[in-house]
């Protein structure tokens, strides 16, 4: 899952790229307006990160494009950091089409959280376009069934929603705090230990439509991942 950052700020710049590189994260850093201008020709990524105040430009010129643009450009994720926290900026940057918008000095921690929470609520869209009619998973019902091998699977909630989590980016490793995060919520009172036993039960239940077959991998130490 590619995240694209604006930052002109080389320490700020590395201290977001390790925090969500460490969670599984590919990181593009850029530094002036026209680089990503010219990468987002290229291709669009899975969420962007926007400083606003840049050597050659104002990051909410690029906000105010890409809402305006036609097609999957004008739904990109979008985050806004600003060392600019007055009222009036933050619903500016809210109205020019942000979806969200952090003030500098920000913790990390908080910026990886608004990151997960925001790729979660883009997520059921890109489960249902991962699986297809070819696809050993297919999500049915605006998300609320799946079947696997053509069969519908009896899951709990909590294992639909990890198994949904996995489809929405099945070739990253999703850590267990990612995924306590997205299935259970920030203030769940969890452990690591819960997402492992629910991985267990999902892992069953796959297999007794497919013995053969393990699609889920563990990766020690990290997490798991869809194959």
């Amino acid at each position: 899952m590619t995240i694209l950052l604006l930052e002109d700020d080389p320490a700020i710049a590395e201290t977001i790229a390790f925090a969500l590189r460490r969670e599984g994260f590919e990181l593009e850093h850029y530094g002036w307006l026209q680089q990503l201008r010219e990468r987002l020709a290229r291709g669009l990524p899975e969420l962007l990160i926007l400083d606003i105040g840049l050597p050659d430009g104002n990051g909410l010129d690029l906000c105010r494009e890409l809402r305006a643009a036609p097609g999957p450009a004008s739904r990109l994720p979008l985050i806004v950091l600003s060392a600019r926290s007055e009222e009036f900026d933050r619903v500016l940057g809210l109205e020019l089409g942000a979806d969200d918008y952090l003030a500098k000095p920000f913790s990390p921690r908080e910026l990886l959280a608004r990151v997960r929470a925001l790729l979660r609520r883009a997520a059921p869209a890109a489960a249902v376009a991962v699986a297809s009619a070819e696809s050993d998973f297919v999500v049915e019902a605006e998300g609320s069934r799946i079947r696997f091998r053509g069969e519908l699977l009896d899951l709990t909630r909590r294992e639909l929603g990890l198994l949904k989590r996995l489809l929405a980016a099945p070739t990253r490793i999703h850590s267990r705090e990612s995924l306590l995060d997205a299935v259970w919520g920030f203030d769940a009172d969890s452990a690591d230990r819960t997402v492992d036993t629910h991985i267990k039960t999902l892992r069953a239940k796959l297999r007794a439509i497919s013995p053969g077959l393990d699609p889920i991998r563990t990766h020690r130490g990290l997490g798991y991942s869809l194959e």
